[in-house]
């Protein structure tokens, strides 16, 4: 166990250090993995999990969602999502903000990427809030709170990731994150609510849009829906009858998300040979960053197991008598901690191998708790001092600060938390889904 736990400090002291998380958690795993067997031992685990990985037919599916998410961007869907919420909640006070986390729920379904949501809303929402004088802080504060469903509402990359790290159906994972996602999107409207209570100026109300341009506004998200129902309806079985009988694994809706995503952005006229590339190679790039992460956490994960950290972690456990609630606090606690330094994918990947043991262990469900670490996700990426989703609005929003930021979304994670409490004390409201499947 003290192997494991002088491990998991390296690993955090190399980090803090800028050492990039792939390199620091490949780099301890294979020291450590070397202390605890042989050197031989090492270097053939370290080149098997190369291997393996290059050749895991089910890792095919991340780099196809990403894929598709970026070419949803090109297609210019997230202005005509943009455009349907604003129709119905624009007239209302801090009714663009409420129209932002809306609309970043809807690109979040077909985009799986936090970061992504967020880059690509601030340039559809920002200049049109701007425009009714509302408040840098709620304007920047909501694009970058709503960026979060990116990761919880399917697809999502950080869900397919989880899955693979502890070998959960991806497709429950899923649907699991349905009701959590719309619960964040119904907190984050009542945070724009309390935001524009406590300052009216913060929101000015817009322009009421008639009810004949409203449901011309809903007509225009038809690719969305159907893009999202070609993956999620296909991955639930919804073609599996006569004469179809059709039913996709993950990796068959990726790889259909992803082509109906090229079509889609084909016939609108927003593809050039030119954008084709840079999707690609951008898609290339991004997939093979993830890849040295995962190859780079599982090298990890294979010294914790061997050093005996998670057995006893779970030993510790059983003979103190501790409350299986009790130990699941103090785990949400330490990464609440953690997603104050680390972004959301390193720290996903480095405690996951450590703690998933000891929490099934005790007894709770794989899935429920893959969506309780993927909430703590979101908390962490609007959180100072890392708080991804805040820096990635700054670059977007130059003119803005990071404490302006920062402040308008202090209402956000804190609505956030109290979805984390009722997700904890209510495990229903994720499992009740996968249930029924």
């Amino acid at each position: 166990m003290f192997e494991g736990l002088m491990g998991f400090a390296a690993v955090l002291v190399l980090v803090l250090l800028r050492v990039p998380i792939a390199f620091a958690m490949g780099i301890v795993g294979m020291v450590g993995f070397t202390y605890e067997t042989s050197f031989r031992a090492s270097i053939s685990m370290v080149a098997r999990l190369i291997i393996d990985t290059s050749q895991n037919y089910g890792l095919s599916v991340v780099p196809l969602f990403i894929l598709m998410g970026l070419f949803v961007n090109k297609a210019g869907i997230s202005r005509e999502l943009y455009t349907a919420s604003n129709a119905f909640l624009g007239h209302l006070r801090g009714g663009l903000a409420m129209a932002t986390i809306v609309a970043c729920g809807g690109f979040a379904a077909i985009s799986g990427s936090s970061l992504a949501t967020a880059a690509t809303m601030s340039k559809v929402a920002m200049p049109e809030m701007r425009r009714y004088n509302y408040a840098d802080s709620l304007s920047t504060a909501s694009i970058a709170a709503g960026g979060t469903l990116g990761i919880l509402i399917p697809p999502s990359v950080i869900l397919v990731i989880y899955g693979l790290l502890t070998e959960t159906s991806i497709g429950k994972l899923f649907i699991a994150g349905v009701v959590p996602g719309a619960i964040g999107i119904l907190f984050y409207l009542l945070a724009v609510r309390y935001a524009v209570w406590r300052d009216p100026d913060a929101g000015p109300p817009g322009d009421r849009v008639a009810w004949r341009d409203r449901l011309r506004a809903l007509r225009s998200v038809w690719a969305v829906l159907l893009l999202f129902f070609l993956v999620i309806g296909g991955l639930y079985g919804v073609f599996d009858f006569e004469p179809l009988n059709i039913a996709f694994s993950p990796t068959e809706a990726a790889g259909m998300g992803a082509m109906g995503a090229f079509l889609i952005a084909l016939a609108r006229m927003r593809l050039s040979l030119a954008d084709t590339l840079e999707v690609l190679s951008e898609t290339a790039m991004t997939a093979a960053s993830l890849f040295a992460v995962l190859i780079g956490a599982w090298i990890f994960s294979n010294f914790v197991n061997i050093a005996g950290l998670p057995q006893a972690l779970s030993g510790i456990v059983t003979a103190y008598d501790v409350a299986p609630w009790m130990v699941m606090a103090m785990i949400i606690g330490i990464y609440i901690l953690l997603g104050c330094v680390f972004e959301s994918l390193s720290m996903l990947l480095l405690t996951v191998p450590i703690f998933f043991p000891v929490v099934i262990e005790l007894g709770f469900d794989p899935i429920w708790f893959g969506i309780v670490v993927v909430v703590v996700t979101e908390i962490s990426l609007i959180t100072p001092p890392v708080g991804m989703n805040v820096f990635v609005l700054k670059s977007v929003v130059r003119d803005v600060s990071t404490g302006t930021i920062f402040r308008g979304v202090t209402p956000f994670w804190a609505f956030d938390i109290l979805r984390l409490l009722l997700l904890l004390a209510l495990p229903g409201l994720v499992l009740f889904l996968p249930g029924q499947m």
